[in-house]
């Protein structure tokens, strides 16, 4: 039996992206619905980490803050970086970055992803202008003149003005969308898990560009730190089916013993690497945002930042034309947010395609230029701390 569920906007994908959106339209007291295929993981063993995490910017901290998110995060566990080194394995190059050089407390954080849902999940739990749908099948998109329909397998039927594709970079409303995308697969897959290391991180983050990918020591709670390791497939694939003695040997290695030895581990996983822009943000009644509308190499930690944003401009948009009386699902109003979002992203794309690029390369001239860079910018106070404040977000 159809039943028929109206709304102001439906969200496809409840993860970081998607919840954020959902509970910043609902405290503007937009009409939302919130779908996705599986229910937020909220409940989790004492030990170990999540092998997922995110370096939150000072502006996405921002964000969190204001939709009452932050605290529950901090009830959790956050880990502030002070500071941040990076050296080149190929050379000399050396870059140091220091929160008190301009007065700051410190650079970002890093957070587990099953943190952040966790937060926004227990914020979006007492807001009732948004309704949660999960675990659900969406099974077809309808858009006309004036709304879109997204049918579930249940034979419930949600319509809005607005239907948002926040669910991934394999966004099942962006193939439906018909939405293509340009980019590429990278030479590289992440190899991701968690350590302690004998020596206390410093809280700071720690990156060591390797010919084959950058490797990075992040710091946790408690002295541990969540490893992103980027590398050939074929290495990354030796390196996840090692036993764990052999494992902390090769990272210890990779890592210039810089921590001292690895006392303990979690499970290892991995993932390939890609970067694509999709042709278009948004079509009448259809929006994208996060990974669903743009993916980047992970080397500076800015993909969930950079989809955040999107919630941000995304959601003033919609509450500008609300204002004003205009169809929010409509093209012209949908097009500003695309304007305003694909120039910064694709910004940040080419920026960490580039460093990707160059420091994976070993031509001489290269890796002497990429050298005498980190080391000048080192030396250069007021160009070093523009740096940090851009990565602020600032």
């Amino acid at each position: 039996m159809t039943r028929q569920i109206d709304f102001d906007v439906i969200i496809m994908g409840a993860g970081m992206v998607g919840a954020a959106l959902a509970l910043a339209l609902g405290r503007q007291s937009f009409r939302v619905a919130l779908v996705d295929s599986r229910a937020p993981q909220l409940i989790w063993p004492d030990e170990g980490f999540d092998i997922r995490v995110s370096a939150i910017t000072r502006a996405s901290q921002q964000l969190f803050t204001s939709l009452n998110a932050w605290s529950a995060m901090l009830a959790e566990r956050v880990s502030p970086y002070r500071e941040m080194h990076v050296w080149d394995a190929g050379g000399e190059g050396v870059i140091h970055f220091d929160s008190a050089d301009i007065g700051e407390a410190d650079l970002g954080h890093i957070i587990e992803n099953r943190v952040i849902i966790k937060g926004l999940h227990s914020a979006l739990a007492g807001l009732e202008a948004v309704t949660p749908f999960w675990p659900a099948t969406a099974v077809n998109i309808k858009r006309d003149a004036e709304q879109a329909s997204l049918t579930l397998a249940d034979g419930q039927v949600l319509t809005g003005r607005l239907l948002v594709g926040a669910d991934g970079g394999r966004s099942w409303v962006r193939g439906q969308a018909g939405i293509s995308v340009k980019g590429w697969d990278y030479d590289q897959t992440a190899l991701v898990t968690w350590v302690k290391p004998q020596q206390f991180h410093r809280e700071t983050a720690w990156q060591r560009f390797l010919p084959s990918g950058p490797l990075a020591f992040l710091p946790l709670g408690d002295g541990y730190c969540s490893i992103v390791w980027s590398t050939a497939p074929d290495h990354a694939r030796q390196l996840q089916e090692m036993t764990p003695e052999r494992f902390a040997l090769e990272l210890q290695a990779a890592f210039e013993d810089t921590l001292g030895p690895i006392e303990t581990m979690g499970p290892r996983a991995t993932f390939p690497l890609r970067c694509f822009e999709t042709q278009h943000y948004v079509q009448p009644h259809l929006a994208l945002v996060g990974d669903a509308a743009h993916t980047i190499h992970p080397l500076a930690g800015q993909g969930v930042n950079l989809g955040l944003a999107d919630v941000q401009a995304l959601v003033t948009v919609l509450s500008d034309a609300r204002t004003r009386r205009r169809n929010i699902g409509g093209q012209s109003v949908l097009r500003r947010y695309e304007r305003w979002r694909r120039a910064d992203n694709r910004s940040m794309l080419v920026a960490m395609d580039v460093f990707k690029r160059l420091f994976s390369s070993d031509h001489a001239g290269l890796a002497w230029l990429r050298n005498m860079g980190l080391n000048l910018t080192d030396r250069l106070g007021p160009v070093k701390n523009q740096i940090i404040r851009q990565a602020l977000g600032e």
